[in-house]
């Protein structure tokens, strides 16, 4: 542990790992079972509980409360975790809670991911990569977020939906079933905008590419398909574009059903 970069405030459990450069700012609190990779800063007033894993590189900021106890009535004391990857950004008053046992036991984030403040990741979900919760977006337990979504502020996600890659969650959005990849939703409850053009051209999504995903989503919300008929249309259409492959590959295994 390197001694010199935790404030003299700090309470750190002699079971917790610190790897060297991890900073920890005053009156932070770190519990045993607790591992906090290189260069990650910690700032005051963060709590963090175990099990947690936390990679290298990451800033969680003031007030966050980091691997504590889910929020499930059936929780009772088992041994879950969390698990966060790298170079993730942690804002002010996050919550994130370890997985339950009646689940996969553990909760898990990425990599590159932004989490603004006062943001919600409930027991059991799984985030991917360069995933951004706006400002006080909530997940409900056993959510998985894919990577490059983005959900807007106060974006309230139920228990259990999936929101697939790339898609767009407009502000005050209440997702009760599963957003496909590629797909802006907006509304209570959510209903289909089109596809995220802009965010597909900020990530290097090239024009052809662009309009062979606005050709498949409106196969699957324009055409008056039945959805097993539009998934059909999709698949044939993947064989000359990957990237419509991942949006019928989503499609066939969602077990909610999707925003249409």
């Amino acid at each position: 542990m390197n001694h010199t970069q935790i404030d003299p405030r700090a309470v750190i459990d002699p079971a917790a790992e610190l790897d060297e450069g991890v900073s920890v700012g005053p009156f932070a609190i770190i519990g045993p079972d607790v591992r906090i990779g290189r260069g990650s800063r910690i700032g005051p007033h963060v709590v963090i509980s175990g099990p947690t894993s936390i990679g290298a590189g990451n800033r969680i900021f003031q007030f966050a409360s980091i691997g504590e106890d889910p929020q499930d009535k059936k929780y009772a004391g088992e041994e879950t975790r969390l698990e966060i990857g790298d170079r993730n950004q942690i804002r002010e008053f996050t919550t994130i809670h370890r997985g339950t046992a009646q689940d996969a036991v553990v909760t898990r984030i990425g990599s590159d991911n932004l989490l603004m403040a006062y943001t919600h990741v409930a027991h059991d979900c799984q985030l991917g990569n360069h995933v951004i919760l706006a400002n006080a977006a909530s997940l409900g337990g056993h959510v998985k977020v894919q990577d490059h979504a983005i959900l807007g502020g106060f974006t309230i996600a139920h228990q259990f939906s999936h929101i697939g890659a790339h898609s767009f969650c407009a502000m005050g959005s209440v997702v009760t079933r599963d957003v496909p990849p590629f797909v802006t939703v907006g509304g209570h409850p959510a209903k289909p905008h089109g596809i995220n053009s802009e965010g597909l051209r900020r990530r290097g999504f090239d024009d052809a590419a662009i309009q062979r995903i606005k050709r498949a989503y409106k196969l699957l919300y324009k055409s008056g398909l039945r959805l097993d008929e539009a998934v059909r249309a999709l698949e044939e259409l993947a064989v000359e574009c990957p990237e419509v492959g991942l949006l019928s590959e989503f499609i066939h295994n969602s077990e909610r059903g999707i925003i249409r």
